[in-house]
């Protein structure tokens, strides 16, 4: 149930303090960024690489980011924020600064702000809660409404401000038991207080926090010894007069069941891992004692349970509506047998309710991601325990590479070398529960995939299905599907496109056009997995580019006069091109209020290469039309998009407008005759073809004389060379084999004796031009512009904009946080790009 997809070494392998004092950390961010740090010193100058942070994108591990974090003492935390793109990091001096990607990108990263509690080492860490939370309706899989199978529920958000919005900060808790607070003021500043968590303040060696639904923090805390009580309480903040206040009341604790029984009371002395199950469930704990031999786990639960009363008024008659006096008790749930040394736990994230009905519910339908916790042992290998009754469920045994269902013998028994035995000293999970991360005491990072059916035996229909529930997940909330797509086999990823579709056809009209691009950038990423849908992923680049470039040159359209109808002029395009079939551009014309078009001639000028490239588009789609069939090429997946090919003739009918007033804007083509109206043409052509597909639900073959039409284009045209697909080389495409990839820190990999481009060698000439995908500019075999790629797609643009026009502006402020894709920014050195 679980495998290795790959390990991440350094090239020159630094050499490890192996102290055991020095703990590593992870993080995950839900857009696939990890944080680790390592215990390391570099072998040439000696330089301490335990106060680095390093960080990098799952699909490009080898493009490692190191940050000098200057921070003087041990790394103690790492916490990605909610939206992935900020991360906190704390230390053993009671720094805490907050990192920001420099102009967005995932390899260059700064400090924007930094707290301290001088001289207290920090032990837990956290971003206030947003007050956002989704409820994963497993019991409703099947269902065909998103709203029903992901619900928001009810939460507050740790602080407001006026109008409710939920305010950004930081909480931290101290070794001597203070509780530290740092807000993020709307103007930037930074407003900190520190309280005690008790009265008598004690040593706290281990701390988690988790948030409730009514806006309250809860801190669990403990002392380290098993013997003594795990403490919690409860963390109220609020602004009072520009200044923070933190008000602190105790909570029912609790002592570790091993510590009452006779046989275990010494057994384990230390409490070596504390956490809550979820941030956002403040009602069930972890616990992990250990001892040099060995652990023992144990879980918790806060329960609800009534007072009992004296005998003295057992008779008394009841008041009416008297309701017995209750209280709040720690009642264990579950506990493991005497385990090998744990080395770290990584808890799920998915957002799965784990009461017993719940439980039920995952039994019947056959989903357990998110119901499995993994525990790392001092022998290198990770076990997956049920998160709620603990039984073992899957085990990975560390340096033979394999792994065994419960019951099973390891295939072959590993030899004890000599030297400090490799195990691993931080572990997360990814947010679907899909794929766990691992940091070695040799500085390694190990990527596992964990199998959906947690060991289990699933029919392909039913893996299918979870899989599907997963993207949809990720389609909603957001969160990068990176995960989820180390499980979609090349066999699967036809019917995972259709079943997909399916289900988003079946939305109402509001949430499809809220996830039209989301749903458009899983279909590319998964036709990426499948030599046979590769051209298919080229279509789907090419649809969110025309879906980008549409939208920005209607944008770019204005009322003529300000009392004008609720349609804007964008709107009334639309619908008068769908309902006038003229196949003559010029009659559609006279239908149109061209006032409404009316532009200066600099921002018309600024995106010629975008019109350029719609031109372009429809000329390949028309040129290619008699060549489809037989092989499926790119542009394919047009000939039945009626809604596409609409919004190309759409555009068509603008551009001719706006010829009219700057022919310098209009798309260049080579003809053959000096006489030919190119656009006349063109536009002509893809009305039949669209014609043909717009009642998607009874599309049409093109007709004989369309396609005779279409087989002259190349005499009369100059057909272009369409670079379709940007050059994706990540890691997600090699590793579909379940076969192990050894890479390195700083090396970029290539599988041994093939091209890496072999998949798209077909789509785009050998020619060495290389193309800003988004600016639809060539940037020549040798590019001297620093530039970026998306970590998801492989697109790539230049970093620095070189046209200053609002119009530009406009258009690349679409793109300047995120791809079009949606993917992150990683830059590229101009050698490379």
């Amino acid at each position: 149930m679980m495998d290795i997809a790959y390990v991440c070494e350094w090239e020159k392998r630094p050499k490890s303090n192996h102290c055991p004092s020095i703990p590593l950390v992870c993080a995950w961010s839900c857009r696939n960024l990890i944080a680790f740090t390592t215990d390391l010193k570099n072998e040439e100058d000696d330089k301490d690489l335990s106060h680095m942070i390093h960080i990098i994108d799952t699909d490009h591990p080898w493009d490692v980011y190191s940050i000098n974090s200057g921070h003087n003492e041990i790394i103690s935390c790492l916490e990605w924020d909610q939206s992935g793109s900020r991360l906190l990091s704390a230390d053993g001096d009671g720094q805490i600064k907050c990192w920001g990607m420099t102009e967005h990108l995932v390899n260059s990263w700064e400090c924007a702000q930094s707290s301290s509690v001088d001289g207290d080492p920090i032990v837990a860490l956290s971003w206030l809660h947003n007050g956002v939370k989704l409820a994963l309706h497993v019991e409703k899989s099947g269902s065909t409404n998103f709203g029903e199978k992901f619900s928001r529920v009810k939460f507050s958000p740790s602080l407001t401000l006026f109008g409710g919005k939920p305010m950004e900060g930081w909480l931290a808790v101290t070794v001597s038991g203070l509780v530290t607070v740092s807000l993020l003021k709307p103007n930037g500043t930074l407003l900190t207080a520190s309280e005690s968590l008790c009265r008598l303040r004690g040593r706290v060696a281990l701390a988690d926090i988790a948030f409730t639904g009514g806006g309250n923090i809860v801190v669990a805390a403990t002392d380290g010894s098993s013997s003594s009580p795990v403490q919690f309480y409860k963390v109220c903040v609020s602004v009072v007069n520009e200044k923070c206040r933190i008000d602190t009341e105790l909570l029912p604790s609790l002592f570790m069941r091993c510590t009452t029984d006779p046989l275990r009371r010494d057994k384990y002395p230390a409490v070596t891992h504390l956490k809550f199950l979820t941030r956002e469930n403040s009602e069930q704990v972890l616990l992990c004692a250990s001892s040099q031999m060995g652990s023992i786990v144990e879980c918790w639960s806060l329960r609800k349970e009534g007072l009992p009363v004296n005998n003295i008024f057992q008779h008394r008659s009841p008041v009416v509506g008297e309701k017995q006096p209750m209280t709040l008790k720690w009642r264990i749930l579950s506990t493991t047998n005497d385990l090998d040394r744990v080395s770290a736990v990584a808890l799920p994230k998915l957002p799965i309710s784990i009461s017993n009905t719940d439980l039920k519910v995952a039994s019947d339908t056959k989903f357990f991601p998110g119901l499995g916790l993994a525990l790392a042992f001092h022998d290198g290998s990770i076990q997956i325990l049920h998160r709620l009754s603990l039984q073992t469920v899957g085990m990975f045994y560390g340096s033979s590479g394999s792994s065994q269902r419960v019951g099973e013998e390891p295939a072959i028994k590993r030899q004890r070398a000599g030297g400090p035995m490799l195990h691993f000293k931080a572990l997360q999970f990814s947010w679907t529960s899909l794929a766990l991360v691992g940091i070695d005491n040799h500085g390694k990072l190990h990527m596992f995939r964990v199998s959906p059916s947690m060991g289990q035996m699933l029919d392909m229909n039913t893996l299918l299905r979870h899989l599907l529930f997963l993207l949809e997940y990720c389609m909603v909330t957001g969160y990068d599907w990176w995960d989820v797509l180390l499980h979609a086999q090349p066999g699967m990823v036809h019917n995972l496109l259709e079943k997909l579709h399916e289900e988003y056809m079946r939305q109402n009209q509001a949430l499809q056009q809220v996830l039209s691009t989301r749903i458009v950038a899983v279909k590319a990423s998964l036709c990426k997995l499948s030599s046979a849908t590769a051209a298919r992923a080229c279509d789907f680049h090419a649809k969110l580019l025309l879906i980008a470039i549409s939208s920005t040159l209607k944008s770019l359209l204005r009322p003529h006069v300000l009392n004008t109808p609720d349609k804007s002029p964008g709107d009334r395009l639309s619908e008068i091109c769908a309902k006038n079939t003229d196949t003559d551009i010029d009659k559609v014309m006279i239908n149109l209020k061209t006032e409404e078009f009316v532009l200066d001639g600099p921002p018309l000028q600024s995106l010629q290469q975008l019109i350029q490239w719609v031109g372009d588009f429809v000329l390949y789609l028309l040129a290619n039309l008699p060549n489809q069939g037989s092989i499926v090429r790119p542009g394919f997946g047009f000939l039945r998009d009626g809604a596409s090919l609409g919004m190309l003739r759409e555009m068509l009918v603008m551009i001719r407008i706006w010829g009219l007033l700057k022919p310098g804007c209009l798309p260049i083509y080579t003809a053959t005759s000096d006489n030919q109206d190119s656009m006349f043409l063109l536009f002509r052509l893809l009305t039949k073809l669209w014609l043909c597909s717009r009642d998607e639900s009874h599309p049409q073959d093109p007709d004989e004389t369309l396609i005779d039409e279409c087989c002259l284009l190349p005499s009369q045209l100059l057909v272009p060379s369409m670079d379709w697909l940007p050059i994706n080389d990540g890691v997600i495409t090699k590793i579909q084999g379940k076969h192990q990839l050894r890479l390195q820190f700083g090396k970029p990999y290539t599988l041994p004796g093939v091209n890496p481009n072999a998949q798209v060698e077909i789509f785009r000439s050998p020619a060495s031009q290389r193309v800003d995908h988004l600016r639809c500019l060539h940037l020549g075999i040798s590019p001297t512009e620093d530039s970026k790629a998306c970590t998801r797609c492989g697109c790539v643009t230049m970093l620095r904009s070189p046209n200053k026009t609002n119009a530009t502006r406009q258009w690349e402020q679409r793109w300047i946080k995120n791809c079009l894709c949606g993917g992150l920014w990683r830059r590229i050195p101009s050698t490379l790009s």
